[in-house]
């Protein structure tokens, strides 16, 4: 039999999450969605409350920063014990709770950047201890791609201790307020995917520049910046992982970031979809429709079968978030499963939420509820960390055995 029940330490760590996303993040969410680019001053609240929980071991309350990937003594003990939830699925829950909440806000949360889940995902234990507290931002996207990570044009040269890097990244969240940045480039563009790597860049080094911040559909708390590199100087061992370039290998290592922070983004979406569907349910029911689990679907009101609808694509893609973070946790290779749950979970965010505006009517439409902004919201979670196209092509790459040279 399997068990869907959240052990205790994890119930513990989410009901706290929710805390926060319901006494801080949404009371302030209206705020900060009229106010883009303000700064949201709650979260200086938030950030000494993160650095208090992580000095004493607790869990983050966002979970952006992700799980790491436990060593051999880590696997003989999983071995040993059984199934684990460890911090992928401690990161997901949390970062579906306070998604609940505002999902701008959370990606604002100080010292909790996607970048963070980078370094978490590949850095050798002599980085976790220099960049293990900062505030990491993840650069990728440039001017001339969107989701094909291997077309990276920014360039990465060593010159004697020290990396210089040239390029221009966009859509960089929370580019403008972390302190460093994760940045994808390649060493050496004559070898392909295999010699991208990722550097960790003080966002104050010299020659990076943040030169514009985005104006956007949704999530409007969290800054969205376009960084250019300009013979930008970084110490040598700011490349995470290996500086060696393997082209049979190609590009995994800087993908494996993508196995532990796409959950993440399918758990936002998760936590956006319950938002609404709960705010649906209220409206239906002072409207005077009754949503029923024991009568079949036809024999109901069709806003109350719709909303039933909504709600099992809601349970499909929380499962599927669950099982992709349980992987990650019991060292079980997930990128098929990761890229399912973003897929699924993208998807059903905006279903869920475009349906509970349409639903809803004029209430939907207004400002006089969170739904018209939870549907603008939600877009992005079906775009960033690969959309949806991306997740299906890897998923069908998965499953048919293909590489990506035999299924573009």
């Amino acid at each position: 039999m399997i068990n869907l029940e959240l052990p205790k330490k994890l119930r513990a760590s989410a009901n706290q999450a929710h805390q926060v996303a319901q006494e801080i993040f949404r009371p302030a969410s209206r705020k900060y969605d009229l106010a883009e680019h303000e700064y949201p001053v709650e979260l200086d609240t938030m950030a000494a409350m993160v650095e208090g929980l992580s000095d004493s071991g607790s869990a983050d309350v966002s979970g952006a920063t992700g799980g790491r990937k436990a060593g051999e003594g880590d696997k003989h003990a999983t071995e040993l014990l059984g199934n684990t939830n460890g911090g992928n699925m401690s990161a997901l829950m949390n970062a579906l709770e306070t998604s609940w909440g505002d999902v701008g806000l959370m990606l604002s949360i100080p010292y909790q950047g996607l970048g963070n889940a980078a370094i978490a995902a590949v850095a050798t234990d002599e980085q976790l201890s220099r960049f293990g507290k900062v505030w990491a931002a993840m650069a990728i996207t440039e001017p001339s791609f969107g989701s094909d990570s291997a077309a990276v044009t920014a360039t990465a040269t060593l010159d004697g201790d020290e990396w210089v890097l040239n390029g221009t990244k966009i859509f960089v969240t929370a580019g403008s307020r972390a302190t460093h940045i994760v940045v994808w480039a390649s060493v050496d563009r004559s070898l392909g995917r295999a010699a991208i790597k990722s550097f960790v860049v003080p966002r104050d080094a010299k020659g990076l520049t943040v030169s514009r911040l985005e104006h956007k559909l949704g999530i409007k708390a969290s800054d969205t910046a376009e960084i250019r590199f300009e013979d930008c100087r970084i110490p040598k061992d700011n490349i995470l992982g290996s500086p060696e370039v393997n082209v049979e290998k190609g590009f995994a290592g800087v993908m494996q970031t993508f196995d532990n922070t796409r959950p993440l983004v399918a758990a936002m979406a998760v936590g956006v979809g319950r938002a609404a569907l709960e705010e649906l349910r209220t409206v239906l029911t002072d409207a005077g429709v009754e949503i029923s689990y024991d009568t079949p679907a036809n024999n109901q009101h069709a806003a109350a079968a719709e909303f039933l609808r909504l709600e099992a694509d809601w349970e499909a893609a929380y499962l599927l978030s669950l099982r992709a973070a349980w992987m990650a946790d019991n060292k079980k290779p997930n990128s098929l499963e990761a890229s399912m749950s973003k897929a699924k979970a993208g998807r059903m965010g905006t279903d869920v939420t475009l349906k509970a505006v349409e639903l809803a009517g004029a209430t939907g439409y207004s400002q006089r509820t969170l739904l018209e902004k939870w549907g603008r919201d939600s877009k992005i979670l079906d775009i960033f960390e690969g959309t949806q196209q991306i997740q299906q092509l890897i998923v069908a790459r998965r499953v048919l055995g293909l590489s990506s040279d035999k299924l573009k």
